[in-house]
């Protein structure tokens, strides 16, 4: 038996700079006028409803509560999901806590010449962090994301290839990190342009 839960709900609110303290700052290269609150329904790995926060391009609101709509009703687990301001802007301190998260002004962690992020533009969004980790030349990225390395064992909160994550994401025409080529793949990571 699946439990009940609550009909699905999105709400999209301004925010300033005092809402960021930590995650936006000047030389950004969006401003807080240009990101968007969304207050969603999401299902937990208890499987009760539960609402969180993600801070998003106000351009990406509309892919975004969609594709949360198809999450939601599918009951695809998430953790966590709070913004990354809740951890001073640590990236790490975040997917540690295995936060599904957006908006961070931060560089990409890639190898190369320094970029920003997409999560700097609030254009990506990392879902389920240790279920979903980064893998890039034998790190693992949270540590505790470490057991899910190894993609063959399909676990729930998983970004699998064909799964309603991955499909969703690619529905609403965002790239997939699980998809990049070579040894570097972002299994938390979904985003406008793929990066």
């Amino acid at each position: 038996m699946v439990a009940a839960v609550p009909p699905y709900v999105a709400v999209v609110h301004r925010v300033t700079s005092r809402d960021l303290p930590y995650s936006w700052h000047r030389g950004c290269p969006v401003g807080p006028a240009q990101l968007r609150r969304v207050q969603l329904r999401y299902v937990g790995f208890d499987g009760r409803s539960h609402v969180g926060q993600l801070i998003v391009n106000e351009r990406v609101v509309p892919q975004v509560t969609q594709v949360f709509r198809q999450l939601y009703a599918a009951r695809f687990p998430i953790r966590k999901m709070v913004p990354v301001d809740v951890y001073h802007g640590s990236d790490s301190r975040s997917t540690a806590a295995d936060n599904t998260s957006s908006f961070n002004c931060r560089f990409a962690v890639a190898p190369g010449p320094k970029h920003w992020s997409m999560h700097a533009y609030g254009e990506a969004i990392d879902i389920n962090t240790v279920e979903n980790p980064y893998l890039e030349g034998g790190r693992v990225l949270p540590p505790r994301g470490a057991p899910y390395a190894d993609r063959s064992h399909a676990r729930p909160g998983m970004a699998i290839e064909g799964n309603v994550l991955v499909r969703a994401f690619t529905r609403a025409g965002w790239g997939w990190g699980g998809r990049w080529s070579g040894s570097t793949k972002d299994y938390q990571h979904f985003s406008t342009n793929g990066r």
